[in-house]
């Protein structure tokens, strides 16, 4: 395995992406939760042949997802769907419906199997408009996890005021591209000074 996280870290507007859960059980919850804890209006589709009521219950009222109660079918790929987590206990079931949406260029999760992976959902730190994406590269993520809870803990809660303060700043200066930097840049050495 290489030593070294070859990840590219980007932040997606959930709400506009069409995701696809299959699952319906602890794992499809907690995927579930993990996408509406970023946006609580994420555009999702879940199916499974027996969706749990923690999922029923936690969906309910949320207009942005629909829950199908059945098998997975081919044609469930069709619908415009750019990102799918799978999240079912057959890992055969979870070969095949990879490589259906390889087939199709639909970036793709498999729960608990980083080589069915394109992609994988790290922890997330929110203060705000501030996020901070933590991964292991599929390696740990429980260590993610209490990274995430010191992050959460040392970030003061007017991190989100000091953010909005530098974006009216930048908003602000009508200076070339590299000044603005290099002004920007004077504003917060302080912040990480010794």
């Amino acid at each position: 395995m290489d030593s070294k996280n070859n990840l590219f870290p980007i932040f997606l507007k959930i709400r506009q992406i069409k995701t696809l859960i299959v699952g319906g059980g602890n794992v499809a919850l907690e995927k579930l939760n993990a996408l509406l804890k970023n946006d609580p209006r994420a555009n999702i589709i879940l199916i499974g042949r027996e969706i749990s009521d923690e999922i029923k219950e936690r969906v309910s009222g949320i207009d942005t997802i629909t829950l199908h109660q059945r098998a997975f079918l081919p044609s469930d790929l069709h619908c415009g769907i750019q990102m799918l987590i799978l999240a079912t206990n057959n890992r055969d079931l979870n070969a095949v419906i990879y490589g259906m949406a390889r087939a199709k260029g639909i970036l793709t999760n498999v729960a608990d199997t980083p080589d069915l992976c394109d992609f994988y959902l790290g922890s997330t730190v929110t203060k705000g408009n501030l996020k901070i994406g933590i991964s292991t590269n599929g390696q740990s993520p429980t260590f993610a996890k209490r990274f995430r809870e010191v992050l959460e803990d040392i970030l003061p809660d007017e991190t989100n005021e000091l953010v909005n303060n530098l974006n009216k700043i930048r908003n602000s200066l009508k200076v070339s591209f590299s000044e603005k930097v290099r002004i920007l840049n004077d504003k917060t050495k302080e912040l990480v000074s010794k």
